[in-house]
């Protein structure tokens, strides 16, 4: 992945819940309540990177707490949520990912980076090549024109994420130069 990638910069940049594992004198402001520290147990949606720091980072252990905690701890976002993995799971192109997150398989791979979840692995990567299917089938009937599937694709288009767009141009692409080398052949 490259440093400007702007998928990866947004990325980074989803807000994802986490909750504070204590009391931080000055930060009230983030839920709200400037004139008080932001509390022990409070859940903020905060940037992932900044997200990830925070959660990795170890606070120095104290005398009565042995163990070094994290300052924060992250939960799954809403776009990952039990709802939507059992929604793909019953039915992958049902759901429209865009809605969920323009980025969600960037999102999707860097929540399994942090966190062990297997079962959200395998809905993920069924969810890619299910709907990878329905992808090149759209791309190749674009393929055979020039339009890019405007029109009556317009609406399989809105609900593709930012990974699906990007499938379906070199779909596309691919379909389009195959007829235009037939063509080709043709002549000869």
């Amino acid at each position: 992945m490259s440093y400007y990638d702007i998928d990866a910069i947004l990325t980074d940049a989803e807000k994802v819940p986490c909750k504070f594992e204590l009391d931080i004198p000055e930060l009230g402001y983030l839920d709200n309540n400037p004139s008080q520290p932001l509390k022990s147990g409070t859940t903020i949606g905060l940037p992932l990177w900044l997200a990830e720091l925070l959660a990795l980072a170890n606070r120095a252990p104290s005398s009565a707490d042995e163990d070094a905690k994290s300052f924060v701890s992250l939960n799954m976002p809403a776009s990952l949520s039990s709802e939507v993995m059992s929604a793909l799971k019953a039915d992958p192109r049902a759901v429209p990912l865009r809605d969920q997150s323009h980025n969600f398989y960037g999102l999707g791979t860097r929540m399994l980076d942090l966190f062990e979840e297997k079962e959200m692995c395998a809905i993920l990567r069924r969810t890619f090549v299910t709907r990878a299917a329905d992808i090149a089938l759209h791309a190749g009937k674009a393929g055979a024109t020039d339009d890019m599937g405007v029109g009556a694709g317009e609406e399989f288009l809105r609900g593709l994420e930012e990974w699906e767009r990007k499938l379906f141009k070199k779909s596309h692409d691919g379909a389009k130069g195959t007829k235009e080398w037939m063509e080709g052949v043709k002549k000869h």
